[in-house]
């Protein structure tokens, strides 16, 4: 049920809309009620006192170390100490300089050093009458311990036969899939809505497998954009430090599966969806959206309103033998050409880099205008593609290497030239609304472009002066996370007043530790640390944004199954804060099935917002709580290079 900042608030205006469900916009009187539950949280903060937020995860014994208090009043020179699970203290040490004020309820952030604690074991935080969340100081092996749960998160995601019935207890779904039907582009009500018009129209003889792969988030649509995204990354953890591990393995093959049936090699076509978001304005068939309930239970619901539940539609990225947007045709070909690089069976890993070759040819590359995404496109509005290229072309340049095929040297100069022009538009702001680069994340993927593009230039033997602006571009990204970072008292290098602040904050993650792999530079190391304590528990909120690490983490989030069944969805990672502006007027109403969570209904995060910014640990809240592949990938890319230690 994701969706672009553009059309949030419109998509659950048109749920509301939808026969046979149970959403309702929020009355004036009940925002009035919020608000008023919002001033007495406000003043009970400043009674209480204080709060000490912490990376609930850990530290490695030889990173920075540190956790900060927030306070309703001056707190500089206080003392603070480091206790051990025997209430033994450890370390003490005094706050320094005032950071900023958070907000009314918290004016005053302190960042209390902890460097000292050198040795592994359990321990919490006091200061100013408050105690921390638990934390660990241990190993690099923490970091491959909450990355595996991430991991797990994708088995929760599986759709068709092969399912993981897991935590989730899930169950096989959407059979129909196997012989599914494909139709034309849908007419939306406006470039904003996902409201069709009219009914879906089938191109006449033309059925498709599409069976398999993952749900993209809380919902259960498939787009072909987001999950090669996710199956590239899952290689590349692989490849960059996991290649034993069954089980990530196991996955980034369930997705490659499921990427092969999306491209039709005999016609060239590639399919970009499976499903439909929202139904239509003449409320003759529902969408994905439109239902609350459990996957497996569409192949059994013969209800005609229900038709395009059970019997999902497919759509093409373009028609048969037409290029392809470059942004799709790009991530897909870097997902065979990376588990080329992976494969130990040779057979197959040339099979690989034949299907990311045809993928990668069928490119679009002149001419592009608006990129394919998802229908509608609002709701994943890319605009960047070049990256996009370079990615694919340098992975396929690495997996030919490996190989000895000489079309090697041809993809490194395709990935340079590509490099050479998303430089060029990013240095030129034409890059449209999006937020320029920063992290690498669903909508940039120059980061591990870049960096693989650097090895593949190194493989043939060419001189760091060849590699001087790439890794400046990278250097340049994080040095936009440094300086956000250095206007927060908590030290946030992502913006969490925007869609996707989780993925991005463990992008920033990544791409320092990308920075320093290819260029030896250890400056961007703290950045790194600080983005990583800051999704896992050193935020305002005080929230772990993945589900299962930590011991407060999201509880409630937007995830069907994990609601209806009353199961934790171990090792989703949620959105996180967003604007403001998206909870004015209160929340919708429960869905028909939905279980409220929580049970109380009061957001207990209100007295943290600040800066534009809100989280809400809200079953109804999408807007924060909900999970996606897309941040579970990144965070487990992110994870992954955390725990390595070799960089």
């Amino acid at each position: 049920m994701r969706s672009s900042r553009r059309v949030a608030l419109a998509t659950l205006a048109v749920c509301s809309s939808i026969t046979g469900t149970a959403v309702v916009v929020g009355s004036t009187a009940g925002a009035s009620e919020e608000r008023a539950t919002t001033r007495t949280a406000v003043q009970a903060a400043a009674q209480t006192g204080a709060l000490i937020r912490v990376d609930q995860l850990g530290f490695a014994i030889g990173e920075s170390k540190s956790a900060y208090l927030m306070s309703p009043k001056v707190a500089a020179g206080q003392p603070y100490a480091v206790i051990d699970r025997h209430g033994r203290k450890v370390l003490s040490g005094r706050t320094g300089a005032d950071l900023g004020k958070w907000n009314d309820a918290y004016p005053h952030v302190y960042a209390l050093e902890l460097k000292g604690l050198l040795l592994p074991g359990t321990y919490r935080v006091q200061a100013a009458g408050a105690t921390s969340a638990p934390f660990q100081v241990g190993t690099r092996g923490m970091f491959r311990q909450a990355a595996d749960k991430t991991i797990t998160f994708f088995g929760s995601q599986r759709d068709g036969v092969n399912v993981v019935p897991g935590q989730l207890d899930r169950k096989p779904a959407h059979l129909t899939d196997k012989s599914a039907q494909v139709y034309e582009l849908p007419v939306f009500e406006s470039p904003d809505s996902g409201t069709t018009v009219g009914e879906l129209k089938p191109v006449p003889g033309e059925k498709v497998d599409v069976e398999g792969g993952w749900f993209d988030a809380g919902d259960y649509v498939k787009f072909t954009h987001i999950a090669a995204y996710a199956d590239l990354m899952l290689w590349a953890s692989a490849r960059d430090g996991r290649a034993g591990d069954a089980k990530l393995v196991g996955e980034a093959r369930h997705g490659l599966k499921w990427l092969d049936k999306m491209w039709d090699e005999k016609t060239r076509t590639v399919y970009m969806q499976v499903g439909i978001g929202s139904g239509n304005a003449e409320e003759t068939f529902a969408g994905d959206h439109d239902v609350w309930r459990l996957p497996e239970e569409d192949d059994a619901d013969n209800d005609p309103y229900h038709r395009h539940l059970k019997n999902r539609p497919v759509f093409r990225a373009a028609a048969p033998g037409e290029k392809v947007s470059p942004n799709i045709a790009g991530r897909m070909a870097a997902a065979f050409a990376i588990a080329a690089q992976v494969e130990p069976n040779r057979t197959k890993a040339r099979g690989y880099l034949t299907t990311a070759a045809q993928i990668y040819a069928q490119a679009k590359t002149t001419g592009v205008t608006q990129l394919t995404t998802s229908l509608p496109f609002a709701y994943y509005p890319e605009n960047r593609w070049r990256d996009d290229l370079e990615l694919g072309a340098a992975e396929l340049s690495l997996a030919a290497k490996r190989l000895g095929d000489p079309r090697s040297k041809v993809w490194l100069d395709q990935a340079k030239h590509w490099a050479g022009q998303y430089l060029l538009h990013e240095k030129g702001g034409s890059v449209g609304p999006q937020d320029k680069g920063g992290s690498l994340d669903l909508y940039d993927v120059s980061a591990l472009a870049h960096a693989d593009l650097i090895r593949a230039i190194r493989a043939h033997g060419g001189s760091s002066a060849s590699t001087r602006d790439i890794a400046g571009d990278l250097k340049a990204q994080l040095d936009r996370g440094l300086a956000r970072a250095g206007q927060d008292p908590f030290r946030a290098g992502a913006k969490y007043d925007d869609f996707d602040a989780i993925p991005k904050t463990f992008g920033l993650v990544a791409t320092s530790h990308l920075y320093r792999q290819v260029t030896g530079d250890r400056r961007y190391d703290a950045l790194g640390t600080q983005q990583r304590n800051w999704a896992l528990g050193s935020n305002p909120w005080g929230t772990s944004f993945v589900v299962g690490v930590g011991t407060s983490y999201v509880q409630c989030p937007h995830h069907q199954v994990a609601n209806i069944l009353g199961k934790p969805a171990i090792g989703a990672v949620v959105n996180g804060p967003n604007n403001v502006d998206f909870f004015e007027g209160g929340f919708y109403g429960h869905m028909d099935r939905m279980k409220p969570c929580p049970a109380n209904g009061v957001d207990s995060h209100e007295v943290f917002s600040a800066r534009g910014a809100r989280y809400v640990d809200d079953v109804r809240s999408w807007q924060t709580a909900e999970p996606a592949i897309d941040f579970a990938v990144t965070a487990a890319y992110a994870l992954t290079l955390e725990g390595n230690g070799l960089f």
